[in-house]
């Protein structure tokens, strides 16, 4: 309970600021370029992006390389569990942006891939003639309500950021992820806390892998990394807000997004 007060109690403060940075001009993705969304705690961010990087060359990128000589089918295996996993996220916020048959039919689809599709290792769903699956989260609610972006961020481990996706995601936590709720918050004798955490680490992995060497060109080639990561990340966020299909510069992956806290 003290743990989600505090999570609470911090994200009404981001909120806060978000309405408050956004007071000398309007920040809302809908209607501006994400070149507009202010960079306010560049300094930090850059000390924090740095770490991230250092943090990724020890851990993250090591790991990923072994990741990627595993046999196709289990590493496909491994990405349409998380997919699946990231439904119990999809579906709440899809009836939150007023999508009710978009979420019906993720519900379908949990449910086949689940049961049929073994905790989601098979994507049965995508067999049957199901859309393909298209992630929403607390943040992109936000923005569908007019909530500006505020200030972009980033965040220890978890990467870019803006304050709005920040605050969304500790509201997340809160309560919104069912995943989150019947691992951590009940002691159950199917799932642990462990369970959750490990499914976020994997998450990470699998988005390292998959975006391996779009990750090494674009360090490659920058003039400056952090500034093309947060173009990068910023140009890829409107697209998933606007629910657009436009392929960004330097990447065509379409698990292409900050690791998630959901």
């Amino acid at each position: 309970m003290f743990r989600k007060l505090i999570l609470i109690s911090v994200s009404i403060m981001l909120l806060a600021f978000n309405a408050n940075a956004g007071s000398d001009g309007e920040l809302v993705l809908k209607k501006n370029q994400p070149t507009e969304i202010k960079d306010c705690f560049e300094k930090l961010n850059r000390v924090t992006f740095a770490f991230n990087q250092a943090l990724d060359g020890v851990i993250f990128k090591p790991i990923a390389s072994a990741y990627r000589v595993l046999p196709s089918p289990i590493k496909e295996g491994v990405s349409n569990s998380l997919d699946n996993l990231s439904t119990l996220v999809t579906i709440p916020n899809n009836i939150i942006q007023g999508e009710v048959k978009k979420a019906g039919i993720n519900s379908g689809r949990f449910i086949l891939n689940t049961t049929i599709g073994i905790l989601g290792f098979i994507d049965v769903a995508q067999h049957l003639g199901f859309p393909e699956h298209e992630r929403e989260d607390y943040g992109q609610s936000l923005a569908t309500m007019g909530v500006g972006p505020g200030c972009y961020i980033v965040l220890p481990v978890l990467g870019p950021s803006t304050v709005r996706d920040a605050a969304a995601s500790a509201i997340n936590l809160v309560g919104g992820d069912a995943w989150y709720n019947v691992t951590v918050n009940n002691d159950t004798r199917y799932f642990s806390d462990f369970d959750y955490y490990s499914s976020r680490v994997t998450s990470g992995i699998d988005f390292r892998a998959k975006n391996y060497d779009a990750i090494e060109n674009l360090e490659k080639n920058s003039i400056d990394f952090y500034a093309s990561v947060k173009s990068l990340y910023l140009q890829d966020r409107q697209q998933k807000i606007l629910n657009t299909n436009k392929i960004i510069e330097t990447q065509d992956d379409s698990d292409w997004e900050e690791i998630e806290t959901q």
